[in-house]
């Protein structure tokens, strides 16, 4: 098991990758959006991630319409994740996540699970051919169940799941559920705390998120590999401190 932090968009993705290398964390959740990290120097980047041993996982911009019905959005959705693709690639990455797509004309919200599967099938071969596991993020309904999950893993090969705690403690099934159910497709996890009602990406064990039971419940399902703590602050010292504090209780309770 591997302990991550992601980089916040918000600062300079060179000095969150710092940040991430001096406080000794396994690898960088490399997200990829605005304001401060929508472009990646390839170059300016290997180093500080050789220079503190990081490896990195690849994390998309949630807000891309990548699924709307209209194929020239579709297109240019496209090529703007090959481009993220092109930088977790030649950074090392093996994962890159995509988030839920709901953004479709307000009489088609029925067909939001069919344009989501169409437009995945491309984007997965996309990030294979340059050696990429596309994971794809629960989130809010439809995209907050197993059901849905079995649905698009069957109908789009390659695919797989990135599972977030935090959003599972707001969604239909919760993480248990996920992991018993699905537990051979996970191959990537966030962590963050909230109060089962909104995304607030607080310190563990803040929230009503049952992390002896989470943290059971991944080692049950046989997962063993990358755990990003999505964990935000706008204190510089007290990040510090929640994303240790929470490093700490994951790796106790799993012994």
């Amino acid at each position: 098991m591997k302990i991550g932090r992601m980089n916040n968009p918000s600062k300079s993705v060179y000095e969150e990758a710092a940040f991430c290398g001096k406080a000794g964390f396994d690898f960088l959740d490399l997200t990829i959006e605005g304001p401060h990290a929508a472009t990646v120097d390839i170059d300016k980047m290997r180093p500080l991630l050789d220079a503190y041993g990081l490896a990195i996982t690849g994390h998309t911009d949630p807000c891309l319409p990548y699924a709307y019905p209209l194929q020239a959005v579709r297109d240019a959705c496209l090529v703007e994740l090959e481009r993220c693709a092109d930088i977790f690639s030649a950074l090392g990455a093996q994962v890159m996540n995509i988030h839920p797509c709901y953004f479709c004309p307000p009489a088609m919200k029925k067909d939001v699970l069919a344009f989501n599967i169409a437009a995945l099938q491309p984007i997965v071969a996309m990030a294979a051919c340059r050696g990429l596991t596309l994971v794809f993020e629960n989130y809010r309904a439809p995209f907050d169940r197993v059901s849905t999950f079995k649905t698009m893993l069957a109908a789009v090969p390659g695919l797989q799941l990135h599972l977030d705690f935090g959003h599972a403690n707001f969604g239909l099934d919760n993480h248990e559920v996920f992991c018993g159910e699905l537990g051979e497709h996970i191959q990537h996890v966030h962590f963050s705390d909230n109060r089962s009602r909104s995304d607030d990406h607080m310190p563990l064990g803040v929230g009503s998120v049952d992390w002896k039971n989470a943290v059971q419940s991944l080692k049950a399902a046989g997962y063993d590999s990358t755990i990003t703590l999505e964990i935000f602050c706008n204190a510089p010292d007290m990040q510090e401190k929640y994303l240790d504090m929470s490093r700490k209780l994951v790796l106790a309770l799993w012994g």
